[in-house]
């Protein structure tokens, strides 16, 4: 199963790719890092967005889609963008998609905790909230 965890963060989709196989974790190469939205967000625009990133589920054969979830309310709130590239992502055709709450994502990472250092992946650093995503997914 390919995995793509997300992390949304403002406008854009901050993306990591991950599959298990015979309980190992991979990460394929992946020619992009993170899709964004224009800030106009016309009807036009989110079309593109979505037909872009559905490309990319496409190209890179992805079965599961995970988001990591933001609150809706209080001081770290997710803005009306975000939620609209979540939506966007949740309607593509052909992909699960999960929504991984931060409890779950804690509580997983503390009964699964990663094997490697997250330096040693070779992801830049900005792709750790979307890497630990997949991988608490994956994991459990």
């Amino acid at each position: 199963m390919r995995t793509c965890g997300i992390e949304i963060k403002g406008s854009e989709a901050i993306i990591c790719l991950m599959t298990l196989k015979d309980g190992l974790f991979e990460l394929p190469d992946c020619r992009q890092t993170r899709f964004a939205l224009s800030k106009d967000q016309e009807q036009q625009q989110m079309r593109h967005f979505q037909f872009t990133f559905a490309k990319f589920i496409e190209d890179y054969q992805v079965t599961q889609l995970v988001i990591k979830d933001r609150p809706q309310k209080g001081k770290f709130a997710g803005g009306a963008v975000g939620f609209k590239i979540e939506t966007a992502l949740q309607l593509i055709a052909g992909c699960q998609c999960s929504i991984l709450s931060s409890t779950e994502l804690k509580e997983q990472l503390k009964r699964h905790p990663i094997p490697v250092d997250f330096k040693a992946t070779g992801l830049k650093a900005f792709q750790e909230t979307a890497f630990l995503t997949a991988y608490a997914f994956l994991a459990k």
